[in-house]
């Protein structure tokens, strides 16, 4: 069977399975059963869940680590994997790297995904109802900061006749 998904920060082989609508403490939730390839385990999670921490495998996905660029086969996180070299993507052709050139050519198609989606994510940050939620936001944080420092200044401390002394 072949891998359709990988977990986002451990990487891994699954095949999703089915889905069903959940009983019990877990009414109106619905379920989605998958199999780890690795170890040939059927497991059940949410799926919220499932859509948070899993994604489909892409056709540049490494296929020694899934796309995560650790090394799979030794275990070692600190490691990169040997067959994409850490960036966790392959030719478009699903080749390995060979050399320099084509190891330059996958780590910009990478930076030219990451700056394409930056872009986006900043015409979203623009629109004017955006903008608004992140003003109002900001505004609760630093009301709430500041609440708390003027309890804790106004709290019991060590200095003379009981006050904090905070240098002001």
């Amino acid at each position: 069977m072949n891998p359709t998904h990988t977990h986002r920060q451990h990487g891994g082989r699954f095949t999703w399975v089915g889905e069903q609508q959940g009983g019990g403490a877990l009414e109106g939730q619905t379920l989605v059963c998958y199999l780890e390839l690795d170890k040939d385990l059927k497991s059940i999670t949410t799926l919220e869940d499932w859509r948070q921490h899993w994604r489909k495998i892409e056709p540049d996905d490494c296929t020694v680590c899934m796309g995560t660029g650790r090394d799979s086969i030794k275990g070692n996180a600190a490691k990169p994997c040997g067959g994409c070299y850490g960036l966790g993507k392959v030719r478009a052709s699903g080749e390995a790297p060979a050399g320099m050139w084509q190891l330059a050519e996958i780590a910009g198609g990478i930076i030219a995904r990451q700056r394409q989606e930056i872009g986006r994510l900043r015409q979203i940050e623009a629109m004017p109802e955006v903008r608004e939620i992140l003003d109002k936001k900001r505004d609760a944080q630093n009301d709430t900061i500041a609440r708390q420092e003027q309890k804790w200044r106004a709290g019991r401390g060590h200095g003379p006749g009981g006050q904090r002394v905070t240098g002001d």
